[in-house]
């Protein structure tokens, strides 16, 4: 019998220039290389109660219910909206891009009632509109992105939260692109649910979503609570509302997992816990404001390399992310081309784009550990290189000199 072995794992070297995932911090993967401990460990979960603190103050926020949700990002995004969500309930959905468009799927899934305020792909939503829409629609749920990867928008949220509960309508939003890297200021906000990831600002990789859950939307979800039956305690009560549709992501029983109870609902994945719990204490010994000003400054140096070369840069600056930037394609450019030899040329990645705007941008990030001087203008002095050697007419040398001209 014939056996097949592959060698063993040895990526590239790249340079993650892209909208996500970047290159994942050295500090956390040295962290994940540590050994297993058993999930109910003494020393297990006190690290899983330290993960907590840290993420109650990268979320900025003294919500209780703050911990992981073992899967990428998008574990985050279903665990809170199927545990929020019940059949039938009204929703009202912000969706200006591929990922408003992502809620909307899931909540169909579920079988929620969609009501949506559409936007073009690379605008957000004005409080007016959103209150507009919550009284027309007297939703249960509203639920919105925070920083739109596919259009590099970040939708406002100050006072979102406020007019939520004025209407009566628990609020979510996902923060997976900003995490770490713009403000999440979850309490100042006041919405209940906030997911995110690790690929991103946070500078690990992807397989663990950070969430935290304010005490209206934990009671809420515990109204919905049933634990199953090889795990239950005697004289365990259930919830009077309807039984949370997947039992994977039953945040009910993930709180019971990470509370005092210790309901053994599934094994933590204990080296997400570990890069997670890495991730945070990189963030937090940096400093919050630090942070935030760092992602602002290596953003705006990318975008004035890009205009000195004569760029057009997508969408608004008011609203745009302060870590992915979308730039037009010049006419006459074979915009895959200039990827691929960024690519093998330079070991430099940048992203594409989706739905409207497939083959029109390029998204180039300035995350977590990426987001530092020397990236930004290696990434630039290729980007220029490339585009000179498809004959694109070009300022030699002016990208560079400009992006060192902003900073400081």
């Amino acid at each position: 019998m014939s056996s097949t072995f592959f060698r063993q794992i040895d990526p590239p070297q790249r340079m993650l220039m892209g909208p996500g995932p970047i290159n994942a911090h050295p500090r956390v993967l040295r962290a994940m290389s540590a050994d297993m401990l058993g999930q109910f460990d003494p020393e297990m979960t006190e690290y899983m109660n330290e993960t907590m603190a840290l993420y109650r103050q990268i979320f900025m926020t003294q919500n209780q219910w703050t911990f992981l949700v073992d899967g990428t990002a998008r574990a985050g995004i279903e665990a809170a909206l199927v545990s929020l969500v019940e059949p039938g309930d009204k929703i009202l959905l912000v969706r200006a891009g591929r990922f408003g468009l992502l809620l909307s799927e899931i909540a169909e899934r579920i079988g929620a009632q969609i009501c949506a305020l559409d936007l073009p792909w690379g605008e957000v939503a004005t409080l007016e509109q959103i209150e507009d829409a919550l009284k027309t629609h007297k939703p249960k749920v509203f639920a919105c992105i925070h920083g739109d990867t596919s259009t590099t928008m970040a939708q406002p949220l100050e006072g979102v939260g406020a007019l939520c509960r004025k209407y009566g309508a628990l609020s979510y939003t996902d923060v997976t692109a900003t995490l770490g890297g713009m403000a999440i200021n979850t309490d100042g906000w006041g919405i209940d649910v906030v997911s995110g990831g690790l690929q991103k600002c946070m500078g690990g990789p992807p397989g663990s979503a950070p969430i935290t859950v304010s005490d209206r939307a934990a009671e809420h979800i515990m109204a919905r609570r049933h634990v199953e039956a090889g795990i239950r305690a005697e004289g365990a009560t259930n919830g009077n509302r309807a039984r949370i549709l997947s039992n994977y992501f039953d945040l009910a029983m993930v709180m019971d997992y990470w509370s005092e109870k210790r309901l053994n609902h599934h094994t933590e994945a204990t080296t997400m816990l570990y890069g997670a719990r890495e991730a945070a204490r990189i963030v937090l010994e940096e400093g919050l404001e630090a942070r935030f000003a760092r992602h602002a400054q290596a953003s705006a140096c990318l975008i004035a390399g890009l205009r000195a070369m004569n760029l057009r840069i997508f969408g608004d600056d008011t609203h745009r992310m302060t870590n992915v930037t979308g730039v037009w394609i010049p006419d006459g450019v074979d915009g895959e081309a200039i990827r691929t030899r960024m690519r093998d040329d330079f070991g430099i990645e940048i992203g594409t784009a989706f739905g409207p705007l497939a083959g029109r941008i390029w998204r180039i990030g300035t995350m977590g550990y990426n987001a530092v001087k020397h990236k930004v203008l290696l990434t630039l002095g290729a980007l220029e290189a490339c585009l000179a050697a498809q004959g694109h007419p070009l300022p030699r040398g002016a990208a560079v000199d400009a992006a060192l001209a902003e900073w400081p």
